[in-house]
């Protein structure tokens, strides 16, 4: 069997019949002719790669020095690779059929430091009802760290500001409740009594937080504002709905919150979501270096 035509047969088939993107296309070449490098130097075709040659083909991989999300890709593409070619009768089974890709480890989430937090929340102007409305936004999110989805779903018979907590329908639509600092509870009941009466415009709506239309808030809004106070405060890095949610469990947990306990005001179903945040902080980092470092 020829190698190379059996390739093209393959990105043929990605392009013609999968209708791929250009970039996705590349990227499966590119994997392709590094496959296809190894299988010469080897003196292999196809057909006779087996088992021990992708260990091999593998571990040549990471001796290059590629990363474990590289890496996974490659060996995706090897898969699809073969399976295309046992479906299309080329080979009678793949030799790497059973083969998993490597794990990836789960990146740190991305979080702003306590000081980046106080900008933030001090930004949006206070005199107008778009600021009123953001800054309870803002507040909220990092006193009850509530995915975007659930701040654009929350309701007003969700919030109970007297009780200082919130009902929350998170993921797989399971009820949580979630205790809220008394700082962004003033902020919501400001918001809801100054503000909301001007974006409700009369109509009968009981989602907590609306647009200048009158319409619940979206994801995109909420998105763009979280962004527009951000570079206001002067933080560059890009930040979603999400950082607030990280910087939310972090900074809970580098305070000494207990792990279960954050888990339930997360709603992670699994303890091992939350324990991504269990990292140490830069500040904890550089409290410790000037307390016990002789040179600090």
């Amino acid at each position: 069997m020829d190698n190379d035509a059996l390739a093209e047969e393959f990105l043929l088939h990605l392009a013609t019949e999968r209708r791929l993107s250009g970039n996705t296309l590349d990227a499966y070449g590119s994997d392709l002719r590094r496959f296809l490098e190894f299988l010469e130097r080897r003196g292999l075709g196809v057909e006779t790669f087996r088992r021990g040659d992708y260990l091999s083909w593998l571990t040549g991989l990471r001796e290059e020095g590629l990363s474990a999300r590289s890496t996974a890709r490659h060996v995706s593409t090897l898969r699809s690779f073969y399976r295309f070619l046992v479906r299309e009768g080329r080979l009678p089974g793949s030799p790497i059929a059973d083969v998993r890709a490597p794990k990836l480890g789960r990146p740190l989430p991305r979080y702003l430091t306590v000081t980046q937090v106080a900008s933030l929340l001090d930004a949006p102007d206070g005199a107008t009802h778009e600021g009123i409305r953001d800054r309870a936004m803002l507040m909220l999110m990092y006193a009850s760290g509530l995915r975007a989805s659930e701040m654009v779903s929350l309701r007003l018979e969700n919030v109970d500001v007297h009780a200082g907590f919130l009902r929350v329908l998170g993921k797989g639509r399971k009820e949580r409740v979630v205790p809220v600092a008394d700082a962004a509870l003033s902020a919501l009941a400001e918001y809801i009594e100054r503000a909301r009466p001007h974006f409700l415009k009369g109509k009968a709506i009981n989602a907590v937080f609306l647009s200048r239309l009158g319409k619940p808030i979206t994801r995109q809004t909420l998105w763009n504002r979280i962004r527009l106070w951000a570079l206001a405060a002067g933080i560059e890095d890009r930040i979603s709905p999400h950082t607030l949610r990280h910087s939310f469990a972090g900074h809970l947990l580098a305070g000494g919150a207990d792990l279960r306990a954050v888990q339930a005001m997360l709603g992670h179903v699994d303890i091992a979501t939350t324990q991504i945040y269990t990292h140490v902080t830069p500040e904890r980092l550089r409290d410790v270096h000037r307390k016990h470092h002789p040179r600090g």
